[in-house]
């Protein structure tokens, strides 16, 4: 089964340590699931299961436990993003409470029943744009290209369907599959196009798998039309350089306004702004369904 097959990915990848300090010692008799015993707070330990340290989610989730009166006392347990998903898998398979530093569009949604904790103060910025952004000059110099990278878009379901199929399979035999499942949207991208002859460009990406399914989706596109494509991973702020330098051609990875709102400050006036290529993302505390919590402003205080 995909699960067991995760699951075995996830811990070989992260080991034991990884699993400590989520709140789940010694409690047995109570789940935190509002059965009275032990409040949600105390069975997570007062803690949030988080993802690598510079990620933009993470400085959010700091935020967020420092704009609530109510999180006092709480931490964030920072380890990488394979770290966190082997953290949540390991609380669903045994019903445990767990509360982790989240986003969507991600495969966890179409794997898990989860839910995201509502945020009253909107410290994570609400609902999250999947931008496209590109280096000044690409209009000119690769019109084609320009063209469809300016009108791709697809919803938050494509994407996920991509990154969860790709647990099992390579991302790019992932993308293949939904390019030929999906011919319609493809042809509306590249409507009014051109193919060319082996013109070389560079899409940057952060090295998350939903930017990566979207750079691969993208790039076989580009592809089919005689593109030689190199997709580079980097992390964000070196992405938003390399694009307003001229190192690199286009990017389909920022996440605005929210996410990285700094690095686009920073850049702005030196790259081009193709607007969302998808909307609908979000950032948040996320649990299982089974939790019987719903807002961040129903935890407690640590005591």
């Amino acid at each position: 089964m995909r699960k067991t097959k995760l699951k075995t990915m996830l811990l070989g990848l992260t080991g034991v340590l990884l699993l400590a300090g989520c709140g789940n010692e010694g409690e047995a008799e109570s789940n935190g699931q509002g059965d009275g015993t032990t409040n949600v707070s105390e069975a997570v330990n007062y803690t949030i299961t988080g993802v690598e340290p510079g990620a933009g989610l993470t400085q959010l989730t700091k935020d967020t436990l420092k704009a609530y009166e109510n999180l006092e006392g709480w931490e964030l347990q920072e380890s990488s993003t394979v770290g966190m998903l082997a953290a949540l898998d390991d609380a669903i398979r045994n019903e445990e409470p767990i509360i982790v530093s989240g986003w969507s569009p991600h495969w966890k949604f179409a794997a898990y029943d989860l839910k995201f904790l509502e945020d009253p103060k909107g410290t994570f910025g609400g609902i999250e744009n999947i931008q496209t952004i590109a280096r000044k000059g690409l209009e000119e110099d690769m019109p084609n290209a320009f063209k469809i990278i300016d009108t791709f878009n697809w919803e938050v379901e494509d994407i996920e369907s991509v990154v969860l199929a790709s647990q099992d399979i390579p991302m790019e035999e992932a993308a293949a599959n939904w390019l030929d499942e999906n011919r319609d949207k493809v042809a509306e991208w590249v409507e009014g196009t051109e193919k060319v002859d082996g013109k070389s460009i560079e899409i940057v990406l952060t090295p998350w798998d939903t930017e990566r399914a979207t750079a691969q989706v993208v790039a076989q596109v580009l592809e089919e039309q005689g593109f030689n494509v190199t997709l580079t991973p980097v992390d964000p702020v070196i992405m938003f350089e390399a694009i307003a330098t001229g190192n690199g051609d286009a990017s389909l990875a920022p996440w605005l306004p929210s996410t990285h709102a700094t690095f686009y400050e920073e850049y702005k006036d030196d790259i081009v702004d193709l607007g969302p290529s998808l909307t609908g993302g979000r950032n948040g505390f996320v649990v299982p369904a089974y939790m019987d919590i719903d807002s961040i402003e129903d935890l407690e205080p640590k005591r």
